[in-house]
């Protein structure tokens, strides 16, 4: 007969935290960011989805192009990838970003905005705007741009999205957040909450990646680096997905809570059973289901009318 341990079936989000905490155990005090940004960027290489890859110069930004077969040519997802402002990349993040290009049947450019400690903010949020600059001198309408991210990529959504309001610049049509990072001084209740179903991200540790993002003289509650505390009025439709275990569940909450109280068209879909960014793992039959939904909103903001299965 089996063990007791047998009758315990391992599911998909226990495989993913694996992969997530075997990346993890090989980091010590004295691994260096960029092994760090090298293993991240390793563990997570790949594209599960048939989408046409092209690299380009977005306004001086490293990106990439994630261009689905049919996908129309004069309209756009700008994609910023999570990792705290620490980690993260174009390559850990393309089979996401290629599995939205898919599933929406829009083409996604990608970028490696820069990272800190060596580029602390706002570079990652000016090179942000430069993309959004870089895509409208390309002859692209806001109306026929999107922004989405996830965990300091949703945080740079919202940013990007204040920054260009701030300046006059029109907006872009919608915006779509995955575990969205928006306030860096970790004050909501789920840090607490959440902390014994949260199997990777602590409050320490985010409290230390946005030391490290910011500097040590740095200001966590500037609404550019916590957009959670900025006046949200005036931005585009969102949606928020955010996994109901994660510590920075309330970033996404709350958020949404605020933009609806600013008059903003917010979705927010609070995932049960889901961890940080859950969409990253394909594996995991939600991420499939979420990113459908995710599709699903941008082809109906952007006015793409074909419809398409995710793979």
């Amino acid at each position: 007969m089996g063990s007791a341990d047998d009758d315990i079936a391992i599911t998909p989000v226990d495989r993913a935290i694996e992969r997530l905490r075997a990346i993890y155990r090989g980091w010590t005090r004295d691994t260096t960011v960029a092994q760090m940004r090298s293993d991240w960027d390793l563990a997570f290489a790949g594209c599960s989805v048939p989408v046409a890859r092209e690299p380009v110069s977005a306004g001086g930004v490293d990106g990439e192009w994630l261009v689905p077969s049919d996908a129309p040519r004069d309209k756009a997802v700008l994609y910023f990838h999570g990792g705290g402002f620490r980690i993260g990349s174009i390559a850990s993040h393309r089979d996401l970003a290629a599995r939205i290009a898919d599933a929406s049947g829009c083409q996604v450019l990608s970028i490696n905005y820069r990272l800190a400690p060596e580029h602390r903010f706002p570079a990652a949020l000016d090179d942000a705007v430069a993309a959004y600059h870089f895509l409208r001198d390309q002859g692209l309408r806001p109306a026929d741009i999107a922004f989405a991210g996830d965990s300091a990529g949703g945080n740079l959504v919202l940013a990007a999205m204040l920054a260009a309001r701030d300046r006059g610049l029109p907006l872009p049509a919608a915006g779509a957040m995955m575990s969205p990072w928006t306030d860096l001084t970790a004050s909501g209740a789920s840090y607490q909450s959440r902390a014994k179903a949260d199997p990777i991200h602590q409050r320490a540790m985010i409290l230390a990646l946005a030391k490290n993002y910011l500097g040590k003289d740095g200001d966590v509650s500037d609404p550019f680096a916590s957009p959670l505390f900025a006046d949200l009025t005036g931005l585009p439709p969102l949606l928020v997905q955010v996994g109901d275990r994660e510590t920075v569940r309330d970033d996404a909450t709350e958020l949404a809570a605020r933009a609806k109280a600013a008059g903003i068209d917010v979705e927010l879909q609070v995932w049960d059973g889901m961890i940080h960014v859950f969409q990253m793992f394909p594996e995991i039959p939600q991420a499939r289901e979420a990113i459908a939904s995710l599709a699903a909103f941008l082809r109906n903001h952007l006015h793409i009318g074909h419809e398409r299965a995710p793979q």
